[in-house]
């Protein structure tokens, strides 16, 4: 069973996404802030990491670094989760490296395919 975290400091978004992907047949586990999920992403060894990008404490972007600069997270697939459609938050992701993100809200057919592109083995 693939294994995803999600690191998303609104609670109703982080257990609805939990829900919908356990329904979808994976695993999954939360986390309410950045630093609550670097700690479960070097513990649980997720298949995939789902990150919001504004959160207190550590932000999407600090745990992005913290997860490749880590050998036990360095390898994992993350992708963003935002809000946020402004062009430099969405610059800013990409020139971190990252190929996609996911605009909340999203639809969950497309939520899904995203996803499944990044578990396959």
């Amino acid at each position: 069973m693939k294994k995803i975290l999600i690191i998303e400091d609104e609670r109703f978004i982080r257990d609805n996404l939990i829900e919908l992907l356990e329904i979808e047949g994976f695993s999954a586990l939360g986390s309410e802030n950045g630093k609550m999920g670097v700690a479960l992403a070097e513990t649980y060894q997720p298949n995939l990491i789902l990150c919001d990008v504004m959160m207190p404490e550590l932000d999407g972007y600090g745990v992005f670094a913290e997860m490749r600069s880590n050998p036990l997270t360095a390898n994992i697939p993350f992708l963003f989760l935002t809000a946020s459609a402004d062009m430099n938050n969405i610059e800013k992701i990409k020139e971190l490296g990252m190929n996609e993100y996911i605009l909340k809200p999203f639809n969950v057919e497309s939520f899904l395919q995203t996803i499944e592109k990044y578990l396959t083995d």
